[in-house]
């Protein structure tokens, strides 16, 4: 049975320990090196221009730099791995170079080949939005010893959002498969505490099912695996609050309640753009929720 390390405590307990879990979030700053992202295509495609965002990025406060070569919005195409790698490899490399000390790097890729040179590269933790649908990405995880990122996605980028539809629960029905991710990337040898589980917000759903499972994470948290979330400038903050502007990056202040709410549940990474807003939300959470120890 999936259960928890800490199933069998008291309630008390359990919450001592979900705020000692969600005292270190860990804030990951997006790096589309892409022309063609929802929200930040073709701002830095280029090697200099990448490098010199992703060291703002530290600058700012992220923990993480997730780079990633192909774009994953609704109604995207496929980007061939060949083409991924001319992308993402010569910025980890310039990333890893140039930052001041030791820096954490995620590739943002389904590829196991790309997945394999990114980590050659500099890369130190791989984010695959299928959730290991390349039989080689499992096998690789366990190799290296890297943390993997696990995301649940309703079919593919370029359909995900036509009609989105669950068979019950959206927020039992996504937990489900990422748990049944999680014991294959397990028995493919990669430790329990190397997976990190994320719901994929805006990946195959739909207003409800997105607010569903925001105001569910604490679920997600509870399986006693590291949950990642990544609201970061969705459309569903859009069609939320009403607002008739399609520019993404309007949508700071509904991301930043999304990562203050996730901080409360217990959440410890936050994928986010805009770095040093999210990074003080952050600490402004934390310092709210250590009060409630006393």
């Amino acid at each position: 049975p999936r259960c928890p390390p800490w199933c069998t405590l008291l309630p008390q307990e359990v919450s001592l320990i979900a705020m000692t879990h969600a005292r270190t979030p860990i804030v990951v700053g997006i790096l589309n090196v892409t022309p063609d992202s929802f929200s930040d295509g073709g701002r830095h495609n280029t090697a200099d221009a990448a490098t010199a965002r992703g060291l703002r990025m530290l600058e700012e406060g992220a923990g993480v730099i997730d780079v990633g070569g192909e774009s994953t919005r609704p109604g995207a195409a496929r980007v061939d791995p060949v083409e991924q790698l001319q992308r993402v490899i010569e910025p980890i490399r310039l990333l890893v170079a140039a930052a001041p000390g030791p820096i954490e790097i995620s590739i943002d890729t389904t590829s196991a080949d790309v997945a394999t040179a990114a980590l050659d590269a500099g890369a130190t933790m791989l984010n695959d939005v299928s959730a290991g649908r390349d039989p080689r990405m499992f096998p690789l995880a366990a190799e290296r010893g890297c943390p993997i990122i696990l995301m649940h996605m309703l079919g593919e980028p370029a359909s995900m959002q036509h009609n989105p539809t669950y068979n019950g629960d959206v927020v039992e029905v996504v937990r489900n498969f990422l748990l049944e991710r999680a014991d294959a990337a397990q028995a493919a040898g990669v430790a329990p505490g190397k997976i990190i589980l994320d719901p994929g917000i805006g990946f195959g759903k739909t207003l409800e099912h997105n607010l569903r499972l925001l105001a569910h994470l604490d679920r997600f948290v509870d399986a006693g695996y590291d949950v990642m979330l990544g609201a970061s400038r969705k459309g569903f903050i859009q069609t939320l609050c009403g607002d008739t502007a399609v520019d993404p990056k309007r949508r700071g202040g509904g991301t930043i309640a999304t990562t203050a709410l996730a901080v409360q549940a217990g959440v410890k990474y936050l994928r986010v753009h805009d770095v040093a807003a999210n990074a003080q939300a952050v600490c402004v959470a934390q310092a709210i929720l250590k009060e409630k120890r006393f």
